[in-house]
């Protein structure tokens, strides 16, 4: 950063902040830099996100997807009625018969397998999600400093009109003195000299 830049962010951050340029956050650093250098700040934090997830995340989340699904549910329904009518009609030839032993064996293995992906993919939404409020935080940042600057550079030209007017008025109040004291001036008597 070069000294005129240094300078900026000591005055930004003093001016908008409230904050000695030592006391700043990276983040805040980084917000005040771009608005100085008048740089976007807007990402797609869902496309950064998403770019950075391994396969076994991108998995997580897509067995968490399906299974939170109607298509999933109704799916699951119907295999779990079919297999309950299927040994219920094969009776004594079932291979599995009523209370359905192997059906609970399969129903627990597919629980303690479903929800620890599930608690994946939620952790990954979580952290996904804390990386959008932290994107949202640095955006409404500088949207404060951006108006804050805005409002000094309408102070700053209502305050250059008001000298120029108070300068014309102080030229108009000077002309209209001369103005009166030529008109109100005694006329010069008879036989007086000028």
């Amino acid at each position: 950063m070069t000294d005129t830049s240094a300078n900026k962010l000591i005055h930004a951050a003093e001016r908008f902040l409230g904050k000695g340029e030592a006391t700043l956050t990276d983040r805040e650093r980084d917000v005040l830099e771009q608005a100085i250098t008048k740089r976007a700040l807007s990402v797609d934090t869902s496309t950064v996100f998403d770019e950075k997830s391994t396969f076994g995340q991108r998995l997580a989340d897509a067995v968490a997807s399906f299974g939170g699904s109607w298509t999933f549910l109704i799916g699951f329904g119907v295999v779990l009625v079919a297999w309950v009518v299927t040994n219920l009609l094969l009776s004594r030839s079932a291979p599995d018969p009523y209370p359905f032993i192997f059906l609970n064996l399969l129903l627990s293995m597919l629980a303690a397998m479903q929800a620890p992906v599930i608690m994946m993919s939620q952790n990954r939404q979580a952290a996904k999600d804390r990386l959008v409020t932290g994107h949202d935080y640095e955006c409404n940042l500088k949207a404060e400093i951006e108006i804050m600057a805005l409002h000094d550079k309408v102070d700053q030209l209502r305050n250059d009109e008001l000298r120029q007017l108070l300068a014309k008025q102080q030229e108009q109040i000077a002309l209209l003195s001369r103005l009166v004291e030529t008109h109100l001036a005694p006329a010069p008597e008879w036989g007086e000299s000028s």
